[in-house]
């Protein structure tokens, strides 16, 4: 699931800058000028109980040393002797060289080895000068239900992945019966060749392809949407693919029983094959149809729109 979750991120990415800064910067109101590390601590305790899910909140120095970070929940001054360096973090420069609170990508925690982010927001003093940087760690999947309610770690995300694994497990059901009838109908007469009913065979025929399009749809949707797997959003190929895929399947059935009505008709009852006619018909609208969507969504305008 990281992949989406990632890909979600960069969605709301914006969204969630803004939120942790102005977090941040809520409880920094007053604190410019040659605060001491105990006046920051105490303000940042309250972060700590507004935002319980933060991994840790920190106090860095003008040189990259932690002084501060939560411990059992609340924030204590590190003793000189133990003091972490983070000069090295992207979080660090970048909001040196910006000047301004800096959100990161998401990279793996190095003590709970999960996908967090780091938002990190520079305090100076009444010259300007660069005192402490205070950053606060949180969990991708944390950061995602805070500032996007339709996150695929959310409630209604968790039981929408249920549902379509109860559809998906239904759907392989479904194709592996059809699949079974489709085999059954013409194995159990073994080496008869002679018997054979070019009808029975027509019919599997049918009921193979139906199972090999149902097989093709429950795939695109597990992958998708209970897996997680990333769209390529700047192919319409392959976005549209299980649409396309689809309908083609049906096409090549409908196109099958609509021989198979000429065939029948044209030895039992040649006055009954205008309706195969009119099959035939329905699966050239159809043909058109699939031709004009493909057309559509190669169209400039459409890409763009779908940006």
């Amino acid at each position: 699931m990281v992949i989406k979750e990632i890909e979600e991120f960069s969605q709301v990415r914006v969204k969630a800058r803004a939120y942790l800064c102005y977090l941040l910067s809520r409880h920094l109101v007053g604190a410019y000028g040659d605060k001491s590390v105990e006046e920051l601590i105490l303000r940042l305790n309250t972060l700590h109980k507004i935002v319980p899910k933060a991994q840790k909140i920190y106090i860095l120095d003008r040189g990259g040393k932690i002084v501060a970070s939560t411990l059992e929940g609340d924030m204590k001054e590190i003793k000189a002797g133990a003091l972490l360096d983070r000069s090295n973090r992207a979080y660090f420069y970048r909001t040196i060289e910006e000047h301004r609170c800096v959100l990161t990508d998401p990279y793996p925690s190095y003590s709970t080895n999960q996908m967090v982010v780091t938002a990190a927001f520079p305090v100076y003093n009444k010259q300007g000068e660069l005192i402490y940087i205070l950053a606060i760690d949180l969990a991708l999947k944390d950061i995602l239900q805070m500032v996007h309610p339709s996150s695929i770690d959310s409630t209604f995300g968790t039981l929408s992945k249920w549902v379509y694994s109860a559809f998906s497990l239904a759907l392989a059901g479904v194709a592996l019966l059809l699949f079974v009838k489709g085999i059954s109908s013409f194995l159990h007469l073994g080496l008869a060749f002679e018997s054979i009913d070019i009808n029975e065979m027509f019919k599997s025929t049918i009921l193979l392809t139906l199972s090999l399009a149902i097989v093709d749809l429950t795939k695109a949707i597990f992958e998708e949407e209970v897996l997680g797997r990333q769209r390529r959003e700047h192919n319409s190929e392959d976005t549209h693919q299980t649409m396309v895929r689809f309908l083609g399947s049906i096409i090549i059935a409908l196109s099958i029983e609509a021989l198979m009505l000429v065939f029948k008709f044209a030895l039992t009852n040649p006055v009954m094959i205008v309706y195969a006619v009119i099959l035939i018909g329905g699966v050239t609208l159809l043909i058109f149809g699939l031709s004009g969507y493909l057309k559509a969504i190669r169209l400039p305008e459409f890409r763009n729109k779908k940006k």
